[in-house]
């Protein structure tokens, strides 16, 4: 029953509420930030929780007057109110019931990259990455540049960025993958329409005790940066590329004119991709919750069509089509497609729990 699931959390509530309120807490700031951040999580469904306790015993109370010749009919209107409201009360409760993902309030690394269809791929990435900064600004999030490569043609072959905000990795976990675009290049002269890809990879921002990698691990090499066409754009060696040996995975920072700046982005960097590779690990292990999450945030995946000339978006993992893909990209509305992602991932992890 959900009551008997509901109450050791509102127990556990109550007791953090007196551990913050004597000595030994509040002189242990370690201790003190712990519990305040572990009541701060269940304090929404604790709220609900009293609520829905609240309004059962109402439906008690309301079914045991029902014979009464006085107040009977008045009891039957209000427990028709009281069990609807216990229904959807019940199915908030179900959400908040979902087990966090520790790195939902995260900041997140965002990297777009260009892939089949030449120029206008990576015109592509820049339009993307256009309409995810104005969706960062409609949510009050910062969004900075760490790295960029530009091609010939006004887009990019690649642009990383942070994105520093509340509920960031939760809001945008579910883009990662491909998403490919239909529509006329503007290199094109004869008005054909052309199918480009681009991969988006969607990373919480870590630290060092999150992914712990042994310096004896590393592959660091340095070199002068360039820029368009290949000509020399710094003068001395202050580009970086750091291997991770063990995995293979590597990242080049060139973007700083201090060899230093670029050797601290790159491994902020090389941390989160890291970190990303064992998230995938853990879900390629568990082969049910890869095939039940709607996101698996494997780049190889096809999760998004974009059709210009048909004014056409379609999420492939949830069947979701909007024709209204021009409001989507100039003003950033992405919430028109997030939101039923996270609707659809908390209905999935809510049959999962039931099963």
């Amino acid at each position: 029953m959900l009551v008997s699931k509901l109450q050791p959390i509102i127990a556990r509530y109550d007791e953090i509420s007196t551990l913050l309120q004597t000595p030994e807490i509040l002189h242990d700031i370690q201790k003190l930030k712990t519990l305040s951040k572990e009541q701060s999580d269940i304090e929404s469904l604790v709220q609900k929780a009293r609520q829905y306790i609240q309004i059962l015993d109402d439906i008690e109370q309301n079914k045991q007057l029902l014979e009464d010749k006085e107040l009977g009919e008045l009891a039957k209107e209000e427990l028709k109110s009281l069990e609807t409201q216990s229904k959807e009360i019940e199915e908030e409760i179900k959400i908040l019931l979902i087990p966090k993902d520790p790195n939902d309030d995260k900041n997140i690394y965002l990297e777009l990259r260009a892939g089949t269809g030449g120029d206008e791929a990576g015109i592509f990435v820049g339009d993307l990455f256009k309409a995810y900064c104005r969706y960062a600004d409609l949510q009050k999030w910062k969004v900075e540049i760490i790295s960029s490569s530009e091609n010939s043609v006004g887009g990019y072959k690649e642009v990383i960025a942070l994105i520093k905000g509340k509920g960031a990795y939760s809001r945008l976990k579910f883009e990662g993958g491909t998403h490919r675009v239909q529509r006329v290049p503007e290199t094109e002269s004869q008005g054909r329409i052309h199918t480009s890809a681009i991969t988006v990879a969607i990373m919480p921002e870590v630290d060092d005790v999150q992914v712990h990698i042994n310096p004896n691990d590393l592959k660091v090499e340095v070199f002068r940066a360039g820029g368009h066409g290949g000509q020399s754009v710094n003068t001395t060696d202050s580009a970086v590329r750091i291997t991770h040996i063990p995995t293979g995975i590597s990242v080049s920072m060139q973007d700083e004119k201090s060899q230093h700046k670029n050797k601290d982005k790159a491994m902020k960097i090389l941390q989160a991709r890291i970190y990303e590779a064992q998230l995938q690990e853990q879900l390629d292990q568990n082969a049910t919750a890869r095939k039940n999450q709607v996101g698996s945030g494997d780049r190889s995946e096809r999760i998004r069509t974009y059709n210009y000339p048909q004014n056409r978006l379609s999420d492939h993992r949830i069947n979701l089509t909007l024709y209204s893909l021009e409001e989507i990209m100039l003003s950033g509305n992405l919430d028109l497609v997030i939101n039923p992602l996270i609707t659809a991932a908390q209905s999935e992890a809510m049959s999962n729990q039931t099963t």
